[in-house]
């Protein structure tokens, strides 16, 4: 009876304190709410982290593109991508860490009133930044898989199991979307936006005009082979819009010092204490025959000292000690990462304007491209004016020229390091003697996630029927890539 007495008393004191009890749901220190810019920071590094990233569970572009190759475990440079679930990994990252963020960042600043023209200025440009970064996000999606879910994703109420898209009818989407939201954007520095929120430009919608205009020009350049009128047309647009073309305009992610905020380079190569990963003799090979000055800036010479530079065979087992390794810049845990920059858009702009769009010469372009990368890692305009003296502008083979000079460029970049080589064919890269499955082609996409495949099997078995034999399959192109 004592023990009943007192916690009734106990219950009675309680509730006398305080008559509305839901408050007892409210966690303190794990708020129900929060910010659009809070949102947006963290779509912004995992976005920026997932296609810099160098971890093989999450990423194997610099794989898939031969820039880098595996020493004691090959497998991932023998196209082994699902024992790891790497495709599974890769999507869930861009649809529920990045494109989840961005969309409830969206619908926050949906819910903002603004009290003067200003702010709402400043609201117009949010919004428009956040859609950038989604239409980005979508096509590395599209580039990466083919079709995939758009207008019924992100809905878990309405569309649990969403539908696949047609992957070109993504990409001209997209295409408008990014085209709005670079005309809508207030390049005026009154009207910062997110400011520091943004860790990329720091809310300057000058450069975020460009980096849309730059992700048009990618793409457009990308369908050149499928539909090249409209390819032509909405090239000239981006140019006339206005695209990067200076160093100092490129996408870069800025890392701290300190993990978690470190880049993730810097986990992967030093903090891990793993040996992992060398430069393949693909890249070194080219590099060699080339005298690339950019050789010191990419790799260690191998024996130090000796200003020779050796790779290790690609897909093979390869002994760490017995080759060139990374270059201990990107060992710096602020290396920044980098999605768009000049030296890339230099050279979709050469390829553009050698399949015919009105924007400039060819050969301007290549150059411009060359020693933008040339500049970007340290090098001096005048080596870069050395090197194209030797390797100049071929107009009678400009996939090949540009190809392989574009390839070389995006090191360090491998997502677009090997979207360049699917869309030109250059330079030429061969299977290792060993691959998973007697795959005999370097991987064209990745394949769809198995827990796709189990979870939305209906919609998954119905993009898997539109693919060329109908089997889910890493040699299988994604529609833009039509030779």
């Amino acid at each position: 009876m004592k023990k009943i007495a007192l916690l009734t008393a106990f219950i009675s004191l309680f509730v006398s304190c305080s008559s509305d009890i839901t408050d007892l749901n409210e966690e303190a220190k794990r708020p129900a709410t929060t910010k659009a810019e809070y949102l947006f920071t963290n779509a912004q590094k995992s976005l920026v982290d997932q296609m810099v990233g160098t971890s093989v569970n999450l990423n194997v572009f610099r794989l898939f593109a031969q820039h880098w190759t595996e020493t004691t475990y090959p497998d991932e440079s023998q196209y082994d991508i699902t024992t790891r679930r790497v495709p599974d990994n890769h999507f869930a990252i861009l649809y529920r860490d990045v494109l989840i963020d961005l969309k409830e960042s969206k619908k926050l600043l949906d819910l903002e009133v603004p009290a003067s023209p200003e702010q709402t200025a400043i609201l117009a440009n949010k919004k428009a930044l956040v859609d950038i970064l989604m239409a980005y996000t979508y096509s590395v999606l599209v580039d990466t898989f083919g079709d995939v879910p758009y207008s019924e994703s992100l809905d878990i109420e309405a569309h649990p199991l969403p539908k696949y898209d047609d992957a070109q009818t993504i990409y001209k989407d997209l295409i408008t979307r990014l085209t709005a939201d670079a005309s809508s954007l207030t390049a005026n520095s009154a009207f910062a936006s997110f400011d520091s929120a943004d860790l990329i430009y720091g809310g300057d919608a000058s450069k975020w005009v460009k980096f849309a205009n730059s992700i048009r020009l990618r793409m457009a350049v990308n369908m050149s082979d499928v539909d090249a009128a409209y390819a032509k047309t909405e090239v000239e647009k981006a140019v006339t819009a206005g695209v990067i073309t200076s160093n100092a305009d490129n996408t870069n992610l800025k890392y701290l010092p300190l993990q978690p905020n470190a880049n993730p380079l810097y986990a992967d190569l030093v903090v891990s204490g793993r040996n992992d990963f060398i430069p393949a003799n693909t890249l070194v090979d080219k590099m060699n025959t080339l005298v690339d000055p950019r050789r010191a800036k990419y790799f260690t010479e191998f024996p130090v000292g000796s200003g020779n530079y050796k790779g290790g065979i690609y897909g093979a087992s390869n002994a760490f000690v017995n080759y060139s390794h990374i270059t201990s810049t990107l060992n710096d845990p602020t290396f920044a990462g980098t999605l768009m920059d000049a030296s890339e858009v230099e050279f979709l702009l050469a390829e553009a304007a050698a399949k015919g769009a009105a924007v400039g010469a060819a050969a301007t372009h290549y150059n411009n491209a060359v020693t933008a990368s040339f500049t970007n890692w340290g090098l001096t305009a005048t080596d870069a004016t050395t090197y194209l003296a030797a390797h100049a502008y071929d107009a009678a083979n400009y996939k090949q020229s540009i190809g392989e000079q574009a390839w070389i460029a995006l090191f360090n970049r491998g997502f677009e390091a090997w979207s360049s080589y699917r869309r030109l064919d250059f330079p030429v890269l061969s299977v290792p003697a060993v691959t998973y499955n007697g795959l005999s082609e370097v991987p064209k996409r990745y394949s769809y996630p198995a827990r796709e495949e189990t979870i939305n099997g209906v919609s998954t078995a119905a993009a898997i029927a539109k693919i060329p034999g109908g089997k889910n399959t890493l040699t299988a192109k994604v529609f833009w890539d039509k030779f």
